[in-house]
């Protein structure tokens, strides 16, 4: 048992054949006899369907079928509840499935024998629509004579409403020295995953519906397609092949029902890639937020109380805005202790494209509000920010904003102190090379969940496979979690490894088949190196005890349960909404163009927490992933719309950062405090280091230029009007 592979930096296990292009991505599968689909989106943002007129692509050149809602048997899908049509149009037995609500929507499906041929009938398709009245401002959507998006759901566009009511707020600001308002505005962001949305579909040789394409969660992608198609969900198979990137963006369905539909019903194999214009328009994007804050501090530097009101855009579909909001709700008081807080956050139904899960889950948005009161606090007060944060930081045992204890082993000090540490924050002297150039430091911190929260029981599955006679010659994990490019696949041998003290090269991994393996939940909440790593440790440990009891081969099966939470309070917010967290603090350096308004990130430090980093080479891929996607959130990526539509539908106008435009220097400190219920104290990364990356870059441009912006992007435009340089 001399072993030891947690901690170690090993190679990734699928590096090789991605980089030699040997991986097959969804849009690479090829069957034969495969026919080709192609989708008729709405393009239009709130319309009713009166008429779709198919015959004529029905005859085109080489078509096989057209399918419109008439054709799906339960036309209703939704990963938190089932408020979209799979196909918006007339025939559905379900009400209100005849309305598109965002130009994303699809209205009917073609499939052919060449790819060609589908993209031809689609545009002979003729759709007879009556516009409806367009909501695409969330605050609008809120007024009482706002037309309603969703009548089946209620008299109101709020899709959800969270409360967190703590202490006495009007005596907080009676007794507060210092009170700071502000009001902030974050962007959509689009996640801009190399692979677009792509699939096949086929019956395989049992008879069941199987469907190969990237997603994040095979068994919840499983339960959705057969609802949709009214099937059991034994009859539907879903595989993901090699993925390529998803950062949220794979939680919601996009091609997987109508190809279900389409290979059900012909009994042949079908294909479909997405445009990149397609997927810009068709899957959801970083929800909008507009947020009022008004703070108050004592002058010994203490925060005393808080008050936020966010207002989320939901777009028009649910999709996972209810469990966003919710994290934006705790986040939106940041890592602080402050004892009186009152916080509304509204989701709101629009005709926009729709909110989703995106790394960081509404803790970007929230924080960004969060951080900038602090900083502005902190100047206000004449007190360093970093001293300011560490005055108020939760400690161990602190009450939360929504009432209850923190979860043991905060970290939030050590990491803002090993993040100034690096920086060298009150040395690092700002050197201006020329008068127009003006340089500035900033900082920030953050917090977020690892797991499921509200209630949810946070559940993972493995199985673990000894083979040999005297020695171990071959171990197999069998492991459904979803490898989005996070290395997940690689630690999870590792761990293995480690338990079973077998090198990792004797180990392979059964990955992402809902018809071989048990439900692992899904790759988001930074939780698979937590939940999955858990699992694999329970699984491994109990093959091992079959193993020395001379049980050959050795297989054992593990269910890891995490500790319980619980659902806010309606009034209150009261409640133990996650089991664990993971904190980050960050130090930036920028350089502001005072004449073009360019904002240049020098360098940043990021100190995350990672309780316990099981491969720490994939770890700093992750902090560095997660800042330059952060960097484009915060400067560079302008998401315009204009009544409902996308303008920027493409990424030649959606520009994201080039390696000619990431920060100079990202310099990774990782700190290593062990969450006590985490695989060797392992705590989840993923979306940490996303976090205070908008912030930080705020709080530099104010040190360099004496202005604040309180939305972003930081564009050369919004600079200068900034600086007062143009209108």
């Amino acid at each position: 048992m001399s072993h030891h592979s947690v901690g170690k930096s090993l190679p990734r296990i699928d590096a090789r054949d991605k980089v030699t292009g040997t991986t097959l991505y969804s849009g690479d599968l090829q069957i034969s006899g495969m026919l080709h689909m192609k989708l008729l989106f709405a393009e239009r943002p709130h319309a009713r369907v009166l008429n779709i007129t198919t015959n004529k692509a029905e005859n085109a050149a080489g078509v096989v079928a057209v399918y419109t809602a008439k054709d799906v048997p339960l036309n209703e899908y939704g990963l938190q509840i089932p408020d979209q049509p799979v196909l918006c149009g007339p025939g559905s037995s379900k009400p209100y499935t005849d309305i598109v609500r965002f130009v994303g929507d699809q209205v009917a499906v073609v499939v052919a024998r060449t790819e060609v041929e589908a993209e031809a009938a689609v545009k002979l398709i003729e759709v007879e629509y009556k516009d409806l009245p367009l909501l695409s401002n969330p605050t609008i959507a809120l007024r009482p004579d706002a037309p309603i998006l969703h009548p089946d759901r209620g008299d109101t566009n709020v899709c959800v409403h969270y409360k967190i009511r703590k202490g006495d707020l009007d005596e907080a600001f009676a007794k507060a020295d210092v009170i700071v308002e502000g009001e902030y505005h974050t962007p959509v962001q689009e996640h801009a995953y190399l692979q677009p949305e792509a699939g096949l579909a086929y019956i395989d040789d049992e008879g069941r519906i199987t469907i190969e394409a990237g997603g994040q969660w095979t068994h919840a992608d499983r339960e959705t397609i057969a609802h949709s198609l009214g099937l059991p969900e034994e009859m539907i198979r879903v595989i993901y092949p090699a993925i390529g990137g998803a950062f949220g963006g794979r939680e919601d369905m996009s091609v997987q029902i109508v190809l279900a539909l389409a290979a059900w019903k012909l009994k042949q194999p079908v294909k479909i890639i997405w445009s990149r214009r397609e997927s810009m328009i068709g899957h959801g994007k970083r929800h909008a937020v507009s947020i009022k804050a008004k703070w108050g501090a004592t002058k010994d530097g203490k925060l005393i109380a808080a008050e936020n009101e966010l207002i989320g855009d939901g777009g028009a579909y649910m999709y996972t805005s209810n469990k966003v909001l919710g994290n934006a709700a705790i986040t939106s008081t940041g890592p602080y202790f402050i004892p009186n807080a009152k916080v509304d956050v509204f989701g709101v139904y629009t005709n926009n494209v729709p909110g989703a899960a995106f790394r960081g889950f509404g803790a970007p948005q929230a924080l960004f509000m969060a951080e900038s009161q602090m900083n502005k606090l902190a100047e206000k007060l004449g007190l360093d920010p970093i001293e300011f944060r560490l005055k108020n930081a939760l400690r161990d045992g602190d009450l939360m904003s929504f009432g209850t204890p923190v979860p043991s082993q905060v970290s939030i000090v050590q990491c803002i102190e090993a993040a100034r540490d690096q920086f060298k924050w009150k040395k690092a002297k700002k050197k201006n090379s020329k008068p127009h150039l003006a340089r500035g430091h900033g900082f920030a911190a953050g917090f977020k969940n690892v797991g499921f929260s509200f209630g949810y029981q946070e559940n993972c599955w493995s199985k673990v496979e000894i083979h040999g006679n005297g020695k171990m010659d071959r171990v197999i994990v069998h492991q459904a979690g979803a490898e989005v490019g996070q290395g997940l696949h690689t630690v999870m041998i590792q761990m293995a490894a480690h338990v079973l003290g077998v090198s990792e090269n004797k180990v392979e991994i059964r990955t992402s088949d809902s018809a071989t393996q048990g439900n692992s939940g899904s790759a988001s909440a930074s939780r698979l190196t937590f939940m999955a790593g858990n699992s694999v440790k329970g699984a491994a440990e109990a093959a091992l005890t079959k193993w020395n009891a001379e049980e050959r081969p050795a297989i054992a099966e593990f269910k890891y349960l995490a500790p319980r939470t619980t659902p806010f309070d309606h009034e209150t917010g009261y409640s133990t909404p996650n089991f664990a967290y993971a904190y980050v603090a960050q130090a930036a350096e920028v350089e502001v163009d005072t004449e073009t308004g360019h904002v240049r990130v020098i360098r940043i430090v990021s100190a995350d927490d990672i309780g316990k980093a099981i491969n720490p080479e994939l770890v700093i891929g992750q902090i560095e992933g997660a800042i330059v996607q952060a960097h484009g959130y915060a400067v560079i990526e302008d998401y315009k719309t204009k009544d409902g539509r996308v303008l920027t539908d493409q990424l030649s106008t959606y520009l994201i950062p080039t390696i000619l435009d990431i920060p100079e220097s990202v310099e990774s400190v990782l700190v290593e405090i062990p969450d006590p219920n985490g695989p060797w104290g392992a705590r989840g990364l993923g979306e940490l280091p996303f976090l205070p990356v908008a912030p930080a870059i705020a709080a530099a441009i104010h040190d360099a230029t004496g202005v604040w912006i309180s939305e972003f992007p930081f564009t050369p435009e919004r600079v200068l009007r900034a600086l007062g340089k143009i209108k």
